[in-house]
């Protein structure tokens, strides 16, 4: 790993920061962005949402709890590059095997330490999320500005196709318990559990376990997934993951769903939601700087009550395109921006955010829960279950 190195951060709009250089020695480019999450700095890492971009962490010192095996979101590392206020390079953990430095490294992902991250922070509220090099070998920075504008940013890309699984699989890992690591349920466990296909537009490992957790089999299929391939396998529900980027650069996803609405109930997340929203003919829009931490307050519309939730996105529903087609369940404290739906006599209801909680707090668990409770309901009551479920959602034990 190379050792205090100097490096540069150079965004499009020609702000220069100066730091050292950390884990893999090289450049990158992305459209850099904030993280306010305390912790959680290796599922920042893995979590596919983060592909095209570069993460600034606001907390001061990062790295101070290594790394491991277990807290992985992905099979690897998703973020262009890494931005920290200190590195450090000796972490003191007992679950940690390895210093992050070392893990960056051997991703070949580059990253800076060293440069002010506040004010890096308060440019990106100010100037927005944009795009941006960091180079360890390459220290002229009118160069790096002229790259960082040549990039081609977010908008209407399709980052989905390489993040996606190549193949369907089966998902059998639940949550992580300190006594035994991740569970594993038996096959005769999983035998009668209701059958969930996930459409994966980079879902994030957590889902899936809170999924198992919850009482169901879980089987994952790309993105690219049409809908009669998803309904040859006579699922008891759908869910729609997480995912980077643009969702109108993924029109093949919102024409899926699209033709599964009202046909089995749907849950979806993040990137998930979003699809939902463009398949009901809504509209998607770019934020200044997006919403990305583990600290964002979330009101329920329908309780009134305020959870704090764990964000990662850089897009946005437009609710006035929804209006009569799906109702407003969750608004943003923070700016407004719509954070959930429920179908409008079409048994689905999706978040803006992650309850999955990988990192972030558990305020908003009960959503799996939730969803058990349609996939229960579903074959009895059709497209009012939904409406059941909600009515009935205190008694089950849920936030009503």
């Amino acid at each position: 790993m190379q050792a205090s190195k100097e490096a540069i951060l150079a965004l499009a709009d020609g702000r220069i920061f100066r730091g050292r250089g950390f884990g893999a020695v090289g450049e990158t480019v992305g459209e850099v962005v904030f993280n306010t999450a305390m912790t959680g700095y290796q599922e920042v890492l893995t979590d596919p949402s983060y592909k095209g971009q570069m993460v600034c962490m606001t907390y001061p010192e990062i790295g101070n709890v290594g790394i491991n095996a277990d807290d992985q979101e992905s099979t690897r590392v998703y973020v262009e590059g890494f931005i920290v206020r200190e590195y450090v390079s000796q972490p003191s953990n007992w679950r940690s095997e390895m210093a992050l430095g070392e893990y960056l490294e051997a991703a070949g992902v580059v990253g800076i330490e060293g440069i002010d991250t506040r004010a890096l922070v308060r440019h990106i509220r100010t100037a927005g999320a944009q795009e941006a090099v960091i180079s360890s070998v390459n220290l002229n920075a009118d160069e790096l500005v002229a790259k960082a504008k040549a990039a081609p940013g977010l908008i209407g890309r399709d980052l989905v196709k390489e993040v996606t699984t190549a193949t369907a699989y089966d998902w059998e890992v639940a949550e992580w318990d300190l006594a035994d690591g991740y569970r594993h349920p038996s096959q005769e466990q999983l035998r009668d559990c209701p059958l969930i296909v996930t459409i994966d537009y980079g879902v994030k490992r957590n889902i899936l376990r809170r999924l198992i957790a919850s009482g169901f089999r879980v089987k994952v299929m790309p993105a690219a997934a049409t809908a009669a391939q998803v309904l040859a396998l006579n699922p008891d529900g759908i869910f729609l993951s997480n995912g980077p980027a643009d969702p109108a650069g993924v029109p093949y996803a919102s024409e899926t769903v699209r033709d599964l609405l009202g046909k089995k109930p749907i849950f979806g997340i993040c990137l998930g939601h979003q699809i939902l929203g463009l398949a009901l003919g809504g509209r998607t829009y770019k934020l200044g700087f997006g919403h990305h931490g583990a600290n964002h307050p979330v009101m329920d519309l329908r309780t009134r009550r305020v959870e704090i939730t764990s964000q990662n996105h850089g897009f946005a529903v437009d609710a006035e395109s929804l209006a009569g087609k799906a109702e407003l369940s969750h608004l943003n404290l923070n700016d407004q921006t719509i954070e959930g739906l429920h179908g409008l006599g079409v048994p689905f209801f999706s978040v803006q955010y992650h309850p999955e909680a990988s990192p972030g707090p558990h305020d908003s668990s009960y959503l799996f829960d939730r969803f058990r409770r349609l996939v229960n309901e579903f074959p009895r009551y059709g497209n009012e279950a939904l409406d059941r479920v909600l009515a009935t959602e205190g008694e089950a034990g849920g936030p009503a």
